[in-house]
């Protein structure tokens, strides 16, 4: 190869992002057991082919730790992390915390530890609660994460253990480069969020949700929150409406509505302060345990892009997110994750404003362009995934329209850069011959055109052993990045497309005659 066409190509691989798949939510079953190892071997193979440069699975607290406190057994999950590095792809591991069940795609059922949920027999305060005193069962409320109600130990401690034992059993694959990264799970469905909008309540999209701070242990914190700064009499609110209200029947969040009033903002920032306290705490804990390991922390934050175009967001403000029009409610979070060197992962990459009904006021193109503006102004590397299963092209054009804001740069790297894109989900449907084409190329356009790069170093994806967190920020500074920003201008279309309409009609009609 001339030197010339190498420099290029050595351009081009700048503008390199890599794909990872996720595997089946049940890949090792609710027993421990890595049932198919035959057939997952095979589906690896063929990402491995397919270009794609690893892959993500959620490692179950409910599956690992459920024969009693501090017994843990990853026995199973060993088994396939060894699968991954035979086929010669990377690995992003989940701390997950939460239940799976009762979400949107959902297909199996793996609850938290039987040993906490009996605990939660004797105290159901231990978990989220709304008004009414629906209690959810997803993810143990942040009101307990310094509470010593687990056999002595807080909600934190035990996840703080269970990272510390994942380091100490996982560390060959960490010595060996394998775990690239560690997203750490924050509440339901992973996600840094109350779980404000259950399925398994009746929730329907799109509802506005509800607040999930009425547990005694919360109630008792806002109670001494309100006390601190003279109102004595404030309570949590009682008139934010049900799951399924839209924004303007509730008095709480229409028009002059109590979240513009002194004590609605007293409320919010509280309800969200206690959000990003629980999300630095956790991720304290993973930074001690992962200390010195060549690994990047990450954690999630939730797509809630129904409401976003409506004055007051309503389901962003009910999970926990108090952005609006003249407050960001992301870029806290951002400086929070700067602190730990984690990376922000975000969801609904794939989502365009076009394919929403217009009732729910939905804005998911400008939900993800002030998130990831965000992220990047506070210095982080951004990664994202879709929160949906997609085989389109659309789909496809708008993740990488995502991954490079403003396309390729020929000369080197592009102004912004998605770190990494995660596709949800592995599945018959993705491994479908005509559906699994199209995907081939949207991983060849996500890496620029250019062939699969083993050595991350290429890409400038160093990932060097990891430091200890910064000092903790003062609430003053972490609200400073409330300060609305012009988010970054986005490109109208990506210059790296898989095809359009015409293409979707020729896979329509092949899909039919297939």
């Amino acid at each position: 190869m001339q030197a010339s066409s190498l420099t290029y190509n050595e351009k081009m691989l700048a503008n390199y992002v890599p794909v990872y798949v996720m595997l089946p939510l049940g890949v090792v079953t609710i027993n421990n057991v890595l049932e198919d190892k035959a057939g997952i071997e095979k589906q690896l193979k063929e990402l491995r082919a397919a270009g794609v440069d690893g892959v993500m699975v959620d490692v179950w607290w409910g599956i690992i730790e459920s024969q009693g406190p501090k017994q843990y057994d990853w026995s199973a999950y060993r088994s396939l992390f060894q699968i991954v590095q035979d086929c010669g792809l990377k690995l992003q591991a989940i701390m997950s915390f939460h239940q799976c069940g009762g979400n949107v795609g959902d297909v199996v059922n793996i609850p938290l530890p039987q040993w906490v949920l009996d605990i939660g027999e004797s105290d159901p305060d231990v978990f989220y609660t709304n008004r009414s005193g629906n209690r959810n069962k997803e993810y143990l409320s942040l009101g307990v994460d310094n509470e010593p109600l687990f056999y002595g130990r807080t909600a934190v401690e035990i996840y703080g253990d269970y990272m510390k034992s994942f380091r100490e059993s996982m560390s060959d694959f960490f010595e060996d480069g394998l775990i690239i990264d560690v997203e750490v799970g924050l509440g339901p469905a992973g996600e840094l969020r109350y779980p404000s909008y259950p399925q398994n309540q009746g929730w329907v999209f799109p509802g506005i949700g509800e607040f999930q701070c009425y547990d005694k242990y919360l109630k008792a914190e806002f109670k001494e929150a309100a006390t601190s700064v003279g109102h004595p009499e404030w309570e949590l609110p009682d008139n934010a409406g049900t799951y399924n209200d839209t924004p303007t029947s509730t008095e709480f969040f229409g028009q002059s509505g109590t979240y513009l009033t002194e004590k609605g903002k007293f409320f919010l920032t509280w309800y969200s302060n206690k959000l990003l306290s629980h999300g630095d705490q956790i991720l304290d804990e993973a930074n001690k345990a992962f200390l010195g390991c060549k690994v990047k922390l990450a954690a999630k934050v939730s797509g809630i892009h129904w409401w976003y175009k409506a004055d007051n967001h309503a389901a962003e403000l009910t999970a926990g997110y108090y952005n609006l029009k003249d407050r960001d409610g992301y870029r806290p979070v951002a400086r929070i994750l700067s602190r730990h060197y984690a990376i922000l992962n975000f969801t609904c990459l794939e989502m365009r404003d076009s394919e929403q009904s217009s009732d729910a006021k939905s804005g998911p193109q400008e939900l993800v362009q002030q998130v990831l503006s965000g992220g990047w102004r506070e210095n982080l590397e951004v990664a994202g995934e879709n929160a949906l299963p997609r085989y389109d092209r659309d789909a496809y054009n708008q993740i990488l329209l995502n991954a490079r804001p403003n396309g390729v740069n020929k000369e080197g790297p592009p102004k912004l850069r998605m770190y990494g894109v995660t596709y949800l989900r592995l599945s018959d449907d993705l491994l479908q011959e005509n559906n699994f084409n199209i995907f081939k190329t949207f991983v060849k356009k996500m890496h620029a055109d250019q062939d699969y790069c083993p050595d991350p170093e290429k890409y400038s994806h160093h990932i060097g052993p990891l430091e200890r967190s910064k000092p903790k920020m003062p609430i003053e500074y972490l609200l400073e990045a409330t300060e609305p920003m012009e988010p970054f201008p986005w490109d109208k279309e990506t210059d790296m497309s898989v095809g359009g309409a015409l293409s979707n009609l020729i896979d329509k009609i092949f899909s039919i005659f297939k």
